[in-house]
Formats: C-alpha cells, structure tokens, sequence
C-alpha cells in the first residue's frame, strides 16, 4: 500500500552569531538565541513561504531555542497559524560535538584536521569525539519520510538536516551542508519514491 504524496521543507535556523563576531561550533549543549540577523531571515522565510501558498499541515523542531524561534516566526506567516502547534523532536536536535562543542573553527581544524572536517561536510563521518548517533537519525529519518502526509515543516541545524538527504537517498556529490536561514525541499511521490527538489536555498 502506498502512501499519498507529500512534501518535506526543511530549514535550518536563523543567524546566531552576530556580523564580523568568529564562529564557533555550537551544537546540542550550546543552547544561543537567534541574533537580530537571524530573526530578520526566519521572517523572510516565513514570507517567503506564505507567498509559495505553502500551507503547513504539521511543524517538527529541535527543542534548541534557535530553532523554536526560527518556526515561530515562519508560523506567524502561515494563514491560520494561531493553530499550528511546532512539536519538539529529539531526533531533529544537533549533534554533540564533544570536545569541539562551542570552540572556534581553527581549534576544531588543528584538533582533528581539515581532513576529517571535509568527511563530515562531504559525506557525514564523524570526527573523532562527536557524539553523532548516525543510524538513530538515518532510520528516524526515513521513517517520518515515509509515513508524514501533506506539507511539513521541519525546523533543526546543519548537523541534523544533513541525514534528510541522507534518508532520500542523496549521490555523491550532492553537497550536505544547509547555510542559516536557508531550507530545502524532499518530496515523497504517490509511488513511495523520494525526490531531493532542492537544497540550500535561501530567499
């Protein structure tokens, strides 16, 4: 028995770190608002979406702050969304970067080399010391691919959107990482069949 069709929209939240502020790896432990950057570009997609006549039937979020506040303010755009409800999600939180959680990005590159950085980027290894729980997302994943039905939104970070395209099969090639305040789309046709539309836009 097949199921009917759906689509997938998966965003990663907005900005948390503020213009010309260095970066740093921030993950399940390391719980920052959105910057008043990042809550202008969870608006935006929240606009953009409306105007796509988007109409989301359920929201899933990480139960980060960033992303709770990146799906309020894309619900805020939604007609009718006084009665949508975003529904944390344990499967959808970032991962544990161990002893690289909230340290700088040239800390992270001279404790485990650019080597491994490009693995995770390029393919989804873990570097050494990330508490990543690869099969647990993959099969989450998969399993919510096929049973959701119509539109859903589905609001978490770069570290965990990545086992999306994972579940629907992504080739190689096809680049994993989702910039702040950009989404992608996975749609699930009536034959079961998953379908990558798009990844890393951002409006």
């Amino acid at each position: 028995m097949t199921s009917p069709a759906a689509r997938f929209v998966i965003v990663r939240h907005g900005n948390t770190f503020a213009a010309g502020e260095p970066p740093r790896r921030i993950g399940a432990r390391t719980d920052l608002p959105l910057t008043a950057a990042g809550e202008t570009q969870a608006a935006v997609l929240g606009r953009h979406f409306a105007q796509e006549g988007w109409h989301f039937a359920q929201v899933l979020v990480s139960p980060l702050l960033r992303t709770r506040a990146t799906a309020a303010a894309i619900i805020a755009h939604q007609p009718g969304g006084e009665a949508l409800v975003a529904q944390p999600c344990e499967w959808l939180r970032e991962i544990d970067h161990g002893p690289d959680e909230n340290q700088s990005e040239e800390s992270v590159v001279a404790r485990i080399g650019a080597d491994a950085l490009s693995a995770w980027d390029e393919r989804a290894v873990p570097p050494p010391g990330w508490i990543v729980d690869g099969v647990r997302r993959l099969a989450a994943w998969r399993a919510f691919l096929k049973e959701a039905q119509g539109d859903v939104l589905l609001v978490t970070s770069n570290g965990a959107a990545r086992f999306a395209l994972l579940a629907a099969g992504a080739g190689a090639g096809q680049p994993l990482k989702l910039a702040t305040g950009a989404y992608g789309v996975i749609r699930r046709d009536a034959g079961d069949v998953l379908h990558i539309e798009s990844w890393g836009i951002r409006p």
